[in-house]
C-alpha cells in the first residue's frame, strides 16, 4: 500500500538526500547571499566610516543639500505608502470577495509596476504632465505643477510599489474567508463597522508587511523619480539621486555616507518585518483566522 506523501512534512520526505547534496546546496546559496548582498552591504559601511564618525556625521549634516534629501525621501515614502494603503485594501477587497468581468486584466495591471523598468513609469507621467504631455496645457493654464515636483515623486513612487499591499493582501483575504463578515452583516452591522471589527484585524498583519515592504522600496526608488523629479539640488533630489550626484562629483565621503544611512534604514524597516514575521508566524495566522 503507498502512503500518501501529501500529510507528510517535507523535511521528512527529503530525509534519504545524502548529506553532501544538502551541504553543498546549502553552501551554495550562503555564498551567492554574501557575493551579491553581503560584501557589497559591508563595503558600502566600510568605506563611509573608514575616516571617522566625526567625518561621518559631517558629511550627512555638513551639506544642505544632503539634509534636503534625506527629508524629502522620509517625507515621500509616507504618503506613498498612505496612497497605496488605500488603494490596497480597495483592491484586494474587490479582487479577494468578487468575481467580475475584466478581474483577470485588473490583476494584470496590478503587476505591471513590476513588469516593466521603473525609467519607462516615469516616461509615462512626463508623457502626462510635461508641458508637451496630455494634461500640460490644461496644469500650465491652471497654475498648477505636477512634474518636476513633490507631487510628481510621490505619484510616482505610488506607482512603482502600487503591488505589494495587494498582492500582500488578496491571499489572507481569501485564507480567511467572508464567513465573518457576512455574519456580521446579518446581525445589523454597517460597512464601515464590519471593516473596523471584523476584518480590519483580520488582515492586520498582512496589511503590515504589505506596508513594510512598500516603504523599503519607496525610499530606495531611483528610475522613475530620476526621469520626473528635474535632479535639482536642494529642492527635489532624492537620497539615491543625491548619492549618485555626490558619486559623480567625486565626493565619496559624502556619496557613501549617504548610501549607508539609506541601506541602514532599509534594512531596519525589513528587520521589522523579519521580527513579525517570527512572533507572528503565517501557519498561526491562518490558524487564527479559522479559528
Amino acid at each position: 500500500m503507498v502512503k500518501d506523501t501529501r500529510t507528510i512534512p517535507i523535511h521528512q520526505i527529503r530525509k534519504g538526500e545524502p548529506a553532501w547534496v544538502k551541504a553543498l546546496l546549502i553552501t551554495g546559496a550562503i555564498g551567492i547571499l554574501v557575493i551579491l548582498i553581503g560584501i557589497p552591504v559591508l563595503h558600502v559601511f566600510y568605506r563611509a566610516f573608514e575616516n571617522g564618525l566625526k567625518a561621518y556625521w559631517t558629511s550627512l549634516t555638513g551639506n544642505r543639500d544632503t539634509l534636503h534629501s534625506i527629508w524629502l525621501t522620509l517625507s515621500i515614502a509616507p504618503r506613498a505608502v498612505l496612497l497605496n494603503l488605500i488603494f490596497g485594501v480597495a483592491a484586494a477587497w474587490a479582487v479577494a470577495r468578487f468575481r467580475f468581468p475584466g478581474r483577470t486584466f485588473f490583476l494584470a495591471l496590478i503587476d505591471l509596476p513590476l513588469a516593466i523598468s521603473p525609467v519607462v513609469a516615469g516616461l509615462f507621467f512626463v508623457l502626462l504632465f510635461g508641458m508637451n504631455g496630455w494634461f500640460g496645457e490644461w496644469l500650465d493654464a491652471h497654475g498648477l505643477q505636477v512634474l518636476f515636483g513633490t507631487p510628481a515623486l510621490v505619484l510616482a513612487t505610488s506607482f512603482v510599489t502600487l503591488p505589494f499591499i495587494v498582492r500582500e493582501l488578496i491571499p489572507v483575504m481569501e485564507a480567511y474567508g467572508d464567513e465573518e463578515e457576512l455574519a456580521g452583516i446579518s446581525l445589523g452591522a454597517s460597512g464601515w463597522q464590519m471593516f473596523w471589527r471584523i476584518t480590519l484585524p483580520n488582515i492586520r498583519w498582512g496589511l503590515l508587511y504589505g506596508m513594510i515592504l512598500c516603504n523599503a522600496r519607496a525610499m530606495g526608488e531611483y528610475g522613475a523619480v530620476y526621469m520626473i523629479s528635474g535632479r535639482i539640488s536642494g529642492l527635489n533630489d532624492t537620497m539615491p539621486l543625491r548619492v549618485e550626484k555626490l558619486f559623480q562629483e567625486y565626493d565619496m565621503a559624502g556619496a557613501f555616507a549617504l548610501a549607508s544611512l539609506l541601506t541602514l534604514l532599509s534594512l531596519v524597516t525589513l528587520g521589522l518585518k523579519t521580527f513579525l514575521d517570527k512572533k507572528y508566524p503565517v501557519h498561526e495566522k491562518s490558524k487564527e483566522g479559522q479559528e
